[in-house]
């Protein structure tokens, strides 16, 4: 029998991200020391099954975001979180029309930044956990990517932010967020890798 943090989730609707979460983290190779124990217990987490991809799931979800840099690779875009009072990168809760982690956080950084043509390496650059009150106390198990955005992109503050703001990412603002600023040098690394890919 289902307990009381799991039985109102809508699991079926998670499969497959769910899938996704899994296969994306088991065959991962962690950008740090501090990543690679966050990805182990998000798996560990993942064994809930789909609910574990749903804010309902109380002991902890999965999450996305992104590290959004300008078409010259520059800047960074980040939010001042509306509750939070912190600038943090791009990102949120899973929904359940995405397939996939990357989707989902492609998804977010649209909405938040109201910039179209995104591009994102499908590949995590850090995976944090940190602890939330969505719907009470639980935390988030966070997937972070790298985002490009096209040139002459401009923002557009969404309801969630204070403001949007472009930053060098040697130079970034405060108060910052904690675990925003390691993302900087990976996703440099994911933006020398391989081309960005498009939102489906």
């Amino acid at each position: 029998m289902p307990d009381a943090s799991t039985a109102t989730a809508p699991a079926g609707t998670y499969a497959d991200l769910h899938a996704d979460a899994i296969a994306l983290l088991d065959g991962w190779t962690p950008t740090s020391g501090t990543a690679a124990v966050a990805r182990d217990r998000t798996l560990a987490l993942l064994d809930a099954g789909p609910v574990a991809m749903s804010r309902a799931h109380r002991p902890g979800h999965v999450t996305a975001s992104v590290l959004v840099f300008d078409a010259t690779g520059s800047r960074v875009l980040l939010c001042l979180h509306g509750k939070l009072r912190r600038w943090v990168q791009l990102g949120g809760h899973c929904e359940p029309g995405d397939r996939t982690l990357a989707d989902a956080a492609l998804r977010e950084a649209t909405e938040e930044s109201g910039i179209p043509g995104l591009v994102i390496d499908p590949v995590p650059i850090d995976v944090d956990i940190h602890p939330v009150s969505c719907q009470g106390p639980s935390a988030h198990h966070d997937v972070r990517f790298a985002v490009r955005a096209p040139a002459e992109a401009v923002e557009r503050v969404s309801d969630e932010s204070a403001a949007l703001g472009w930053f060098p990412p040697d130079h970034l603002p405060e108060p910052l967020a904690g675990g925003t600023a390691r993302l900087v040098a990976p996703a440099r690394a994911a933006l020398r890798r391989s081309p960005l890919r498009p939102a489906p």
